[in-house]
């Protein structure tokens, strides 16, 4: 409910809720007028000339509707009246971004606990579709679905759940083995330590999907390490190799099968705001490059300290999957890698776009 109108010089105030009183600049609100003149609601896209609009402009008049559901104002431009519902502009009452997500609580591996992270399948079929996943992949960076249908049909319904299939280099939908012919570490029976991928694309992944679809091996367990939590100990820990790694572009590249991709952004990556936003190592597919020598050493060093805790005991969350399980993760925040083993395995996935996951997470009301 809407309350104590003022007008001002230069904005309204009023009182949304019993709260106290907000101001809106008059600029603000005629450029987010949702009269159809300047709203199309049907595309939610903006029909307005921003630009055309005086930047003096107030308007004629101003009132709140009876029930005190809605602002209602005669701008001298419009031929009629422009409402602003309670619940708009209660939703920026302040200057809140609707970039964020919710805030993730870093963790290290005994922090977690195994059935806190593992969903059911079938539980994106039942009422609550795909939203457990989400709220368990937005509170630890991953999840692991159990008795999945062990083919990429299981890949597919989950990609779909949550945006759809990314095409890359290694297709949409992919299945692999260990196999020496190919021009990338997934494929070999090595370990791999933890590291994400795509540090080759201008836009990384947002989430990757990997199924166990056989496993007749010894060894070979997924590892988890949260890469929020280790940019969380080197600020308090080494704030200037954390200063360092979120100021110094690195390379990643893929060379091979035909293709030749370069990408460069630092390992800790901030939005304008400050919060960390993404997460980017890969050690394997960091390219040679020559820096300035100081910057040269500080990258190093960063490095040294990045990897070494990510590599630490305490630091990992160590999983053996098993056929039907699949992890399903933040390629923007988790780092995952995987121990050596010996015998046979057979894995398939896919990635998703990081808007896509974004958009679900909002979709369904998580954010």
């Amino acid at each position: 409910m809407l309350k104590n109108l003022v007008l001002g010089d230069d904005m309204l105030t009023l009182s949304i809720n019993e709260g106290a009183a907000t101001g809106f600049d008059y600029f603000w609100l005629r450029d987010n007028a949702r009269d159809p003149e300047s709203f199309d609601s049907r595309s939610h896209q903006r029909e307005l000339f921003t630009a055309a609009i005086d930047p003096m402009i107030r308007p004629k008049a101003a009132r709140l509707s009876d029930d005190g559901a809605a602002l209602i104002l005669d701008w001298p431009d419009l031929n009629i009246e422009a409402h602003y519902e309670a619940g708009f502009l209660d939703g920026f009452s302040s200057a809140g971004d609707p970039m964020r997500l919710p805030e993730a609580a870093p963790w290290d591996g005994p922090g977690i606990d195994p059935d806190a992270v593992r969903l059911p399948y079938a539980t994106l079929s039942g009422n609550a579709g795909v939203t457990p996943l989400l709220e368990t992949m937005l509170a630890h960076g991953f999840a692991v679905l159990t008795d999945c249908p062990r083919d990429l049909t299981a890949v597919q319904t989950v990609a779909d759940s949550i945006g759809y299939v990314r095409q890359t280099i290694f297709g949409g939908l992919f299945e692999f083995e260990a196999n020496e012919n190919m021009a990338d570490s997934a494929y070999t029976p090595k370990e791999l330590r933890p590291h994400t991928d795509g540090t080759y694309s201008h836009d990384a992944p947002g989430v990757q999907l990997l199924l166990c679809v056989s496993y007749e091996a010894e060894g070979g367990e997924s590892i988890m390490v949260d890469g929020a939590r280790i940019a969380e100990r080197l600020a308090a820990e080494q704030p200037q190799v954390h200063a360092d790694l979120a100021r110094i572009g690195v390379t990643g590249i893929y060379k091979g099968d035909g293709v030749v991709l370069r990408a460069r952004r630092p390992i800790l990556r901030h939005d304008e705001t400050g919060r960390l936003a993404q997460v980017s190592f890969n050690n394997y597919d960091r390219d040679t490059v020559r820096l300035a020598d100081d910057d040269m050493r500080a990258l190093y060093a960063g490095i040294r300290a990045f990897d070494s805790m990510a590599n630490e005991p305490e630091m990992q969350w160590r999983y053996t999957l098993e056929p039907g399980d699949m992890l399903v993760f933040d390629n923007w925040r988790v780092l995952h890698g995987r121990g050596a083993f010996r015998g046979k395995r057979k894995m398939a996935g896919a990635y998703i776009n990081r808007e896509d996951f974004e958009s679900a997470v909002r979709a369904n009301g998580l954010a």
